[in-house]
């Protein structure tokens, strides 16, 4: 008998914690009138009814600082064409707001030795740094960070992962 009372003690807590979550969407006083998916609050950042833009620049659909990772070729530090645009917008954004910061993190895939891709990892964050900087971003707005081969977007072993792999975030 003792036992079946030990047994139910973290069951009897789970089900009194739920029953206090009334406030966590889903659990709910957040619902529609007929009982399903929780309702959104009213937004403080998006599109407006004339489609301009009221958040941060940052989360525009429409703009190229909402493009945040870099994808690179195999053994490539160099920033492709594609991309130096949009690195170049990061840069003025940043120079624009000197009290933004942002960390630009390198990423290999998993070819090649764990040091060679630390390093290359490394290469490829200092070449979206220099561009950043070339367009006003101040060093002190701007750190690198190589994560080589140990934090796969796609963990895969194929090219198609391997080229998802091969890039450079800005984490702001």
């Amino acid at each position: 008998m003792k036992l079946k009372m030990v047994k139910l003690i973290p069951v009897l807590a789970a089900v009194i914690t739920l029953a206090g979550c009334s406030s966590i969407p889903g659990f709910g006083g957040d619902q529609d009138e007929d009982g399903g998916a929780p309702v959104a609050e009213a937004g403080t950042a998006g599109a407006t009814e004339d489609g301009a833009w009221t958040g941060s620049p940052l989360n525009d659909p429409n703009s190229l600082l909402s493009t945040r990772v870099i994808y690179y070729g195999y053994d490539v530090s160099e920033i492709q064409a594609d991309y130096q645009d949009v690195v170049a917008a990061h840069g003025s954004y940043l120079a624009a707001n000197p009290e933004v910061r942002v960390t630009v993190e390198g990423h290999a895939d998993e070819r090649g030795s764990r040091e060679y891709n630390i390093a290359l990892g490394e290469r490829r964050a200092n070449a979206v740094k220099r561009l950043l900087l070339a367009q006003g971003a101040s060093e002190r707005q701007v750190a690198t960070l190589s994560y080589g081969e140990e934090r796969p977007a796609d963990i895969a072993t194929n090219e198609a992962s391997w080229a998802s792999n091969r890039r450079v975030e800005l984490a702001y």
